[in-house]
């Protein structure tokens, strides 16, 4: 009961914490009816990225950096690399949460908290990905410099690898294999590793540390939620951590981000129910299929 009580009252602060959050955003970008007519579109970029990141744990830059440099290439909304990449990250830092405090509450039942692995599996999961990735993350921001027109092709070319990863681990899959119910001794190891190359990935490109975190633990069998439920709770994190840099040396597009906002949002709170709806195996295909039908079509366009 007590813990019940508990996490009720985490999600409610971090729930006014994200309203005051998004106040301030709105407030920042200086709307008018023509740029809200223009931008209103971008609010369902929002919902789509945020539920397929939430529902299946890969970050929704994924879908927003490649469909932020489609406006920007088109003259929809001129932005630059860094600015994309700024911007995946505020959106995450709101859908990621969101989807994060959505899976915690859900979770908790009154016979316990159902993780799809013992709790303490759970949290180990969550802290030794952190503990590699936080560190690779700011030393990556603050200490290496990247020329912006070369994370947009890595990053294309990363998630061209990841999607076809996830796919072929769709392929290989027994359905009828039993998922694990507890945490190997050996997947710690990996996991800090995949923690240290995904904190590197994510600063540069906004995602990174959530899709090989999910897509580790999905070839691993693990149980749905807890691939999808440790990865947005990881990538949540890391994206608040990784925002504060931006906020110092990025010039955030606000007006773009007050339409993307809320729609991560409401993404990020419909998503777990998305997710038990199609089940594991839809939710790896479609999440697959988007993330290399939208990286090959930008790498054969626009290069």
């Amino acid at each position: 009961m007590t813990s019940n009580i508990a996490l009720r009252a985490f999600t409610l602060c971090g729930a006014l914490m994200l309203a005051l959050a998004l106040a301030a955003i709105v407030w920042r970008a200086n709307l008018n009816p023509a740029l809200i007519a223009e931008l209103l579109p971008v609010v369902f970029v929002g919902i789509g990225g945020a539920t397929i990141a939430n529902a299946s744990g890969v970050g929704g830059g994924v879908v927003f950096v490649p469909v932020f440099d489609y406006f920007n290439s088109a003259g929809i909304v001129p932005v630059s690399a860094q600015q994309i990449v700024a911007t995946s990250f505020l959106i995450q830092c709101f859908g990621m949460s969101t989807g994060s405090l959505t899976w915690l509450n859900k979770m908790q039942s009154e016979q316990g908290v159902v993780t799809g692995v013992p709790k303490g599996d759970f949290t180990r999961i969550v802290l030794w990905v952190l503990a590699g990735c936080l560190p690779a993350l700011l030393a990556t921001q603050y200490l290496l410099a990247f020329a912006p027109a070369n994370v947009l092709f890595w990053f294309k070319s990363l998630s061209i690898c990841l999607g076809a990863a996830l796919l072929f681990s769709v392929w290989r899959d027994n359905p009828k294999a039993r998922a694990r119910t507890s945490l190997a001794r050996a997947d710690l190891a990996v996991l800090i590793v995949l923690g240290v190359i995904g904190g590197f990935a994510t600063a540069l490109f906004s995602v990174g540390v959530g899709e090989l975190v999910a897509l580790y633990l999905f070839i691993r069998n693990y149980p749905l939620v807890t691939c999808a439920a440790t990865a947005v709770i990881i990538t949540a994190v890391t994206v608040i951590t990784g925002m504060v840099f931006h906020l110092l040396h990025t010039d955030v597009p606000w007006a773009l981000a007050a339409f993307a906002v809320p729609g991560a949002i409401i993404g990020g709170y419909i998503a777990r129910g998305f997710a038990y709806f199609l089940g594991p195996y839809r939710l790896k295909i479609l999440a697959g299929l988007w993330i290399v039908g939208s990286s090959v079509y930008l790498l054969a366009v626009h290069g």
